[in-house]
């Protein structure tokens, strides 16, 4: 049994790739990084985009026109979202729904065996603990939760999450300390909303970095996207948390829009001014703070004053990252009920926060230059030479290192990216 799995999204969806790799390896299974060298194939779809999406169809598609031959099976956000389209353009594959992953070698199997295996829908069992087969030796992702409390207007992953689920704290730390005992330096924090962590549970993530953080070993914990609201009512835990050497300075807190009505068109549940609060109290604290947001731009109700309340508000914010989307319906969000704007008026706005996002982040990284930083080496770079990450998550390009090291750097360059240490 040769298997090969592609997977598209998210770390959390990177993850549930590591656990069908690790699920196959315990039932012999012989896992390939070659397509070709396959009997069967599974793709783990993301649904979050448009553009996402597009791209995971061409995929299905281009496999079986090319590979007719191979057993071909759809997993992920998409199976759970959209199974009627999945059904017209791959009618033959088998499904693994996002919450059965834990049935991954059964699926196989029976797909091998000429069967039409489709198993989906929700289910309460833990991830936590599964094997997993990491694609970098020295990064361990952990989920600790699955599913959200928001109801997002625009959102279509929450149908295939699901509710929120917190996974046990024991298990969690039990599953960082056997990471860090296998040689991993960084442990990724994933959810569709780390923030909400526990909230089905009366656990707190806040309490949760503190006790993986306390965990012996020089290594770095990287905390995955935390939703404004569910912060509100733990902020400061959470600061406190964040001070922690073994926390990367690090957060991503989506923001979508800087316009207190799109945000409540948008459902997000949290005012701009509410926002801002958080940001200036993490950076009062931790002074080296970065900050990663999400910007939605032609939303359907953003008119030019919202549009330009949101430019406006990433040059006060100037964040450290900013990941733009481009407004478009997704299949069962609420949103899609809505008039979508022209779409070359998105384009226009888009292309203006791309000149403020590269404004931004240049001058952000100019700052760095000839200073000293800490650097985790943590990956080799795909143009050649290795990258890490310094204390505030800034990636840093040195041309020779040891990957999983701790290394005093100069930064003696920057681009609109990354550092550089050469």
């Amino acid at each position: 049994m040769k298997v090969y799995i592609e997977t598209f999204g998210c770390t959390f969806n990177q993850a549930d790739s590591q656990i069908m790799a690790g699920i196959l390896s315990e039932n012999n299974a012989i896992l390939v990084s070659k397509l070709e060298d396959a009997e069967v194939i599974i793709i783990n779809t993301c649904y979050v985009k448009h553009p996402t999406e597009h791209k995971v169809i061409n995929r299905i598609q281009k496999i079986q026109e090319q590979h007719p031959q191979k057993k071909l099976i759809v997993g992920g956000c998409m199976v759970e979202i959209e199974p009627d389209k999945l059904s017209s353009i791959a009618p033959e594959a088998g499904w693994m729904g996002p919450h059965q992953i834990n049935k991954t070698f059964q699926i196989v199997k029976s797909v091998l065996e000429g069967n039409n295996t489709q198993i989906t829908g929700f289910s309460s069992e833990c991830k936590v603990g599964l094997p997993k087969i990491r694609s970098n030796p020295f990064i361990h992702i952990i989920q600790i939760c699955e599913g959200c409390v928001g109801e997002c207007s625009y959102c279509c992953t929450r149908f295939a999450r699901g509710k929120l689920q917190s996974y046990p704290s024991s298990l969690i730390v039990d599953e960082a300390r056997q990471a860090l005992s296998e040689g991993c330096v960084e442990l990724q924090i994933t959810a569709q909303d780390t923030a909400a962590y526990g909230k089905d549970t009366g656990e707190k993530l806040s309490d949760l970095i503190k006790e993986l953080s306390a965990l012996p070993g020089n290594f770095r914990l990287r905390i995955g996207m935390m939703h404004p609201k569910s912060m509100m009512d733990d902020l400061e835990g959470l600061i406190e948390a964040f001070k922690s050497e073994k926390v990367y300075s690090f957060v991503h807190i989506p923001i979508q829009s800087g316009n207190n009505q799109v945000l409540e068109d948008m459902q997000r549940e949290h005012t701009l001014e509410e926002y801002k609060d958080m940001i200036y109290r993490f950076k009062k604290e931790i002074p080296d703070l970065s900050l990663a947001t999400d910007i939605i731009v032609g939303y359907p109700t953003e008119d030019e004053k919202a549009f330009q309340d949101t430019c406006d508000f990433l040059k006060e914010i100037k964040p450290n990252f900013i990941h733009l989307s481009k407004y478009k319906h997704r299949h069962l969000a609420q949103s899609s009920q809505l008039k979508e704007l022209n779409f070359n008026e998105v384009k226009r706005r888009s292309k203006i926060i791309e000149k403020i996002k590269s404004d931004l982040t240049y001058q952000d990284n100019l700052k760095y230059v000839d200073s000293k930083q800490e650097v985790l080496i943590v990956e080799k770079g795909k143009k050649g030479g290795f990258v890490g990450r310094t204390n505030s998550y800034m990636p840093v390009v040195v041309k020779e290192a040891k990957i999983g090291d701790f290394m005093e750097l100069k930064i003696k360059g920057s681009t609109r990216t990354y550092l550089k240490a050469f």
